[in-house]
Formats: C-alpha cells, structure tokens, sequence
C-alpha cells in the first residue's frame, strides 16, 4: 500500500519525525508557544509510540508493545503532561517467579525470608546481604554489579537467566548500566518505583497524545515513512525534529546499531483475574518468555474477562533497548559526530540519541531540547533587531 501523498504546496516550519514522546511534545511545544506549524510523520498507523493502547475485542485498555508504567521524580515533567490527562493513582509492584513461588521484585526483605525460609529484621538482611555478596576489585560487567551486592545465589536466582533472555548476552558480557540502577531493599517496601509521582492516565496514554497534538498547527501523517520523503524534506520544512534511529538517519554509513526487539502475545482469558499483581517476571531460562502483565490491574477496570500479555525478547522487530556494550557506543559516536555536523536537523528521544529512557526522561529531554531551540531562537532574533539598529 502506497503511503499517505504528503502535499508539496504546504510549506511547514518544522517535520517532526515520529509520534512518540519525543515527537510529540517537541510538535506541542512548537505549536502551542511559537506558533510554528508543524508536521508530525510516523512510520505506524498510530500515535502514541510505544506507548500507544487501545481498547481490544473484550474491551480491556491493552498496552500493544507492552506496560508502560508512568513515574517521575520531576515535578516540571509531570506537571507538563497533567495538562493532557487526568491520573489514576497507581504504585507498581512486580513479582518474580522463582524456586517454585512468587516473590517480591526488586530483592527486599520478604524475599530474602520468603526463599530462605528465615525471620530476618531490616538489620538481620543488611548482614544477609553483607555475607553472601561477593568482593569485586573492579566493577566492570553487570554480573559484577548484581554479586559484589548479593551474591552468586541471588544472582543465578533472579538475574542470570533473566539477563540473558532479556539481551541475548550473558550478564558478563554486558555494560554495569544495565544492572546498577536495581535497587536491593532492606525493608518491606515492595513497590517497583519509589519517585514522587507514580501514577496511570485516567483514560490512557492514546488519550493523553490526542490531546497533546490537538492544535490546529500540527498536521498529523501515520503511515508514513522518512525515508520515503527525506530526500525533499527541507522543501517541506525549514528545519527537521528527527525521533528515529540515528543511524537510519544516515543510512547506516558505519553499519547498524544493535538492539533487541521484543514479540508480544496477547491473549483474553475467561476468568477475572489471572495473577495476584500487573507484572509477574520469569528469569527462569526454561521459561521463554521474561513477563507476564495484567492490564486491569494497571488501569482499575473491572470485568468478568481479563487480558494478559506474554513478553518475548527477540533479536529482531522494532528497536527497543539499544544493546549496552562499550563497541557499541563507540558506533554511536561516530554517528552522534555526524549528527553534530548537520544542519537543520535536531536529533532527540530514545533511538535517535541511542540510549534507554523511561518515559518521563523522553519528555524531559524533548523539554529541555525545545527550550535550547527557542533560546537560540530568540538571541537570532536580538541579533538580528541589534544589526538594523545600527
């Protein structure tokens, strides 16, 4: 099928490519505080990114390409996005499928006592977990991370398999980002986030995008790939928000960028509920798939069915999570030097800046962008009304 003739005669300030995050509120910022008009292109039929859901056949909000979980520690992020959207209030919490029964995620006080079979106090765990862990001279590799806290128990437990179904790599040969940010509990605090502002739209994420680009300034084209008009884009704009794969960009002049994809199955269920939480994770490496989610759990719905979603890391499909491994950076170097090069083009969001952002980390940096753009907008324009003036 042919995409959606974008009309020559039209002359935008900006394309914005990609509706995601990125795109999205780079176009609402645009629109809504310069005036500029905008042209907002995706490859898919839809808005939203991966973040987009909808209501399925039993008339279940579903998340297509999986939970998406709101929750910022940035007052300004969530502010912003209030203006889109009322919240539900929500805390997140994971369970882990491990040695036969369900155990909190991340690792706390109660999974210690739970898989142990011990009665351990907050000070009891801390000496746990200070006996068992095991001494790192140099912490270089993710499995490095995971063992100098917890040591190799744990670490085969609850990490391993995970790992290596999630990357495709075992956690040695992974990058320490990727597991030093998880958090080990001492406590009984069982919640999966702990930022100021945890919460899910009201009416879903779908809802909140439509609103956020409804102005008339914004033009929207789904179903519309930049490659397809690339070659004429700056005779349609005067300058190009780009939200995709930054090495696409550039037609992969150094060679792809590595990234796992992930397969979803989603599938109804006549029963009301079918796990006690929204997430259940399975690091077992005899399991195939790394979760399962329950969608009512997220958006408070009730029902006598419910849909769950089965999640399958994959080595190909739509990028995901850039593969985090020193070689690979150095790839994006080059591509980010590029990229520094260009002009009329603003690189942002996930796959253009080759990192994993959480959603509120999206909206913070196309924020952040936006307000360097009009800045350097504004002193042009003092510039240029200080040389007439001479």
């Amino acid at each position: 099928m042919n995409p959606p003739r974008i009309g020559a005669p039209r002359r935008y300030d900006f394309v914005v490519v990609g509706a995601g995050f990125a795109g999205s509120v780079a176009a609402e910022r645009l629109a809504s505080s310069l005036d500029a008009r905008v042209l907002l292109i995706d490859r898919r039929n839809h808005i939203a990114g991966n973040a987009y859901d909808h209501y399925d056949d039993a008339g279940i909000l579903v998340h297509r390409y999986g939970p998406h979980i709101f929750h910022t520690a940035s007052r300004e992020v969530f502010e912003y996005l209030s203006r889109f959207t009322e919240w539900r209030s929500y805390q997140h919490r994971v369970m882990a499928a491990v040695d036969g029964q369900l155990v909190p995620i991340p690792i706390n006080l109660d999974t210690i006592n739970k898989l142990y079979g011990m009665n351990l106090d907050s000070v009891g765990a801390a000496e746990f977990f200070e006996r068992v862990a095991e001494k790192v001279e140099r912490v270089k590799t993710s499995e490095d991370v995971v063992v100098s806290k917890i040591g190799r128990d744990l670490y085969n437990k609850f990490f391993r398999g995970y790992t290596r179904k999630q990357w495709g790599l075992d956690p040695s040969e992974l990058d320490k980002q990727v597991t030093s940010r998880i958090p080990t509990r001492t406590n009984t605090d069982d919640r999966y986030f702990t930022d100021t502002h945890q919460a899910m739209p009201v009416h879903g994420y779908t809802a909140m995008f439509e609103k956020m680009l409804d102005n008339p300034l914004i033009d929207k084209k789904l179903g519309v790939d930049f490659r397809d008009i690339k070659g004429r884009a700056h005779e349609i704009a005067d300058h190009i928000i780009y939200t995709g794969p930054i090495d696409e960009y550039f037609d992969f002049r150094f060679g792809k960028l590595p990234y796992r994809s992930l397969k979803f199955d989603h599938r109804t269920l006549e029963e009301e509920w079918h796990q006690p939480i929204a997430v259940v994770n399975y690091p077992s490496p005899d399991v195939p798939y790394t979760r399962v989610s329950e969608y009512k759990h997220l958006t408070g719905q009730e029902a006598p069915v419910t849909t769950i979603t089965y999640e399958y890391p994959s080595a190909e499909g739509d990028p995901y999570y850039p593969i985090p491994r020193p070689e690979n950076q150095e790839l994006f170097k080059k591509y980010e030097a590029l990229a520094d090069d260009t002009d009329g083009v603003t690189f942002v969001g996930r796959l253009a800046t080759y990192r994993y952002y959480n959603m509120d980390q999206i909206v913070g940096q196309a924020l952040a962008t936006f307000r360097r753009m009009d800045d350097k907008r504004r002193k042009a324009g003092l510039q240029t009304t200080a040389v007439a003036a001479e």
